[in-house]
């Protein structure tokens, strides 16, 4: 296992259905499992501790009895043997795996790493960021997804300097779309931030540290800090040639199982998913949980359980003083309609229709609409019958 949040569901989820076995838990980090939004949010900004962070605070781990081995990273696996080999040389024999080793920051390609290079994935990564924005009077924030923004946000909060660079013409458009996009751009442009599109990094420059980034329309930001949110890269290299198909991910059906006895799940899961109709590797924390417990519930037969994962899409993000919240899927080209709300009140409801089907929703600081427009696309409901529901209330 990982010692994840998929990781950590799954052990909890296997002592619930009664697993009285051996139970081992690894993971290359030396914390043990914490959540991961509010390093973006709440440590960066300095209102939490890293200790609130963790999972289990109130019912700690002695119940879970776990084999727990933290700060060791697994190697490779032999499918045949059933073992899973560590880099302090130890071993963990298994008769069923579950891998939930996740993902990394994607760093900028050709560029070397630094003092002041810095990417945020990890609590030690928060961290380190945040006392780096102790000091720092100008940050260059490359990659304007949902992680981007909220360091963009945190940043502005502590009186930082910000500019925000994106290769895309309009930030996140293909996720929600230009319209929106535009509107988070503005969002940030009006708390600050200078935002730089339609250009990448070429260069980082700098002696002993970081000094600042070119650009590729040949323009140069000074910067004490760059932070780097370009993407991730699941972390697969320690199970080539194991056996295992890897294609940007562990490839599994829609029980998890990626081979006999293996199964894989979160962020480094390609899982067959039958509202999605593909296998996605989704990074959301609601995903990583559900499949997790779908994943146990299938390894133990849960007579129950239907065996394909079917789910939709879930994440929320944190930006100053607004919330906002997706769920489903939209493609580049997909209608969207406001349908409560407005984009310059910042405030919405917004649908993505896709033939006829509605087929995905963002809400900005309206997040009581997401339980019902939730249940709307878990059912396969019809663009007509969502409009007319939105409109009628």
């Amino acid at each position: 296992m990982g010692a994840s949040l998929a990781g950590l569901r799954a052990a909890e989820t296997l002592r619930r259905r009664g697993y009285d076995g051996v139970l081992t838990l690894i993971g290359d980090e030396r914390h043990r499992p914490y959540d991961r939004p509010p390093l973006s949010k709440q440590v960066l900004h300095g209102t939490w501790t890293p200790e609130q962070t963790f999972f289990r605070q109130k019912d700690g781990y002695d119940p879970l009895a776990l084999d727990l081995r933290l700060g060791v990273r697994a190697t490779s696996l032999d499918l045949r043997a059933r073992r899973v080999t560590l880099a302090d040389g130890t071993w963990a024999d298994y008769d069923r795996l579950i891998i939930a080793t996740g993902a990394r920051v994607r760093p900028l390609p050709g560029i070397a790493p630094r003092p002041g290079l810095l990417g945020l994935r990890t609590l030690d990564d928060s961290l380190m960021l945040r006392d780096e924005l102790e000091r720092a009077r100008r940050v260059a924030v490359v990659g304007m997804g949902f992680i981007g923004l909220e360091v963009a946000a945190a940043c502005r909060s502590r009186g930082v300097d910000v500019v925000a660079v994106e290769a895309l013409p309009v930030p996140l458009a293909p996720i929600v779309g230009p319209a929106l996009g535009e509107m988070l751009v503005a969002m940030h442009a009006d708390h600050g931030v200078d935002v730089r599109t339609g250009v990448t990094v070429t260069d980082v420059y700098g002696g002993s540290r970081v000094a600042g980034i070119v650009l590729s329309d040949g323009s140069r930001v000074d910067a004490d800090v760059v932070v780097v949110g370009i993407g991730v890269v699941p972390n697969t290299e320690w199970l080539e040639g194991s056996g295992l198909t890897l294609d940007n991910g562990i490839v599994c059906d829609g029980s998890g199982e990626a081979a006999p006895d293996v199964y894989a799940a979160g962020d480094v899961a390609c899982m067959a998913n039958a509202w999605h109709g593909g296998s996605p590797r989704i990074e959301h924390w609601t995903n990583a949980v559900e499949q997790s417990v779908h994943v146990v519930e299938q390894m133990l037969g849960a007579p129950d359980r239907a065996t394909g994962f079917s789910s939709v899409p879930y994440f929320w993000s944190d930006q100053y003083d607004r919330k906002v919240q997706f769920i489903g899927r939209a493609r580049p080209h997909d209608e969207m309609l406001v349908v409560d709300g407005s984009i310059a009140a910042r405030r919405l409801t917004a649908l993505y229709r896709h033939a006829d089907r509605v087929v995905a929703c963002l809400t900005v600081n309206q997040p009581r609409a997401l339980i019902k427009y939730r249940k709307l696309l878990a059912s396969n409901t019809s663009w007509d019958v969502a409009v007319a529901d939105a409109t009628a209330t």
